[in-house]
């Protein structure tokens, strides 16, 4: 019974995982798209950019965190009611936090673009930062405490394989000319792209940040 009880809270907590997962990022694209409409700005993303985000680099890390390492760390919980739902205030609390934050990352990327080379580097830039941000979020969603310098971050080799398939596949639209006006993408320096780098890094980093905060404040 006890070993039933720890399966069936892991495989809940590993389901909230993947689901934070995909509504924070969703929030975050909802969020600059939002934000461009009311600032009178370009599109930010083409429908082939949500459909690249959507289903190629998405989808692997939400199964991934599916597959999070099953952890004795659950046993401490107390039960929830059983009335609770998935989405709690705190869940939704952290949600559109988590999406803000990739939110402005993209935003600031936008304008950089925007600075640099007009609508089609921007929506460039946002697309890619908004992809690879996302990538990045997936160890955040990991727990509930930041993870970043812990064995943990490593621990899910599905979700290290997801990275690196999404990224090498955002690599490639961004890299191989053929690829450019198939994916509405427009050629980037090197500049920008480690603009990319960092800002969707940067994003991941503020996120642990406040998780940390979050975590010394319950202790």
């Amino acid at each position: 019974i006890v070993q039933a009880v720890k399966n069936g809270r892991n495989v809940y907590a590993n389901i909230k995982k993947a689901i934070q997962f995909l509504l924070s990022g969703n929030t975050a694209g909802i969020l600059t798209v939002l934000y461009a409409s009311l600032a009178g700005l370009p599109v930010p993303f083409a429908a082939v950019h949500l459909l690249f985000i959507n289903l190629l680099t998405d989808s692997l890390p939400a199964i991934a965190l599916g597959l999070e390492p099953h952890s004795d760390a659950v046993m401490q919980e107390k039960p929830r009611p059983r009335s609770e739902g998935i989405l709690t205030k705190p869940f939704l609390l952290s949600v559109g936090t988590e999406g803000l934050v990739i939110a402005l990352a993209t935003i600031i990327a936008f304008h950089i673009g925007l600075a640099s080379g007009g609508a089609a580097v921007a929506s460039t830039m946002a697309f890619a930062t908004l992809c690879l941000s996302r990538l990045f979020h997936g160890f955040n969603c990991k727990s509930g405490r930041p993870v970043i310098f812990t064995r943990a971050f490593w621990n899910n080799k599905f979700l290290l394989g997801a990275f690196a398939v999404g990224a090498l596949l955002l690599a490639a639209v961004l890299l191989i000319p053929p690829l450019e006006p198939l994916f509405q993408v427009a050629e980037l320096s090197a500049g920008l792209v480690a603009a990319i780098v960092g800002l969707a890094f940067g994003s991941m980093v503020v996120i642990q940040s406040l998780k940390a905060i979050r975590s010394m404040g319950k202790r």
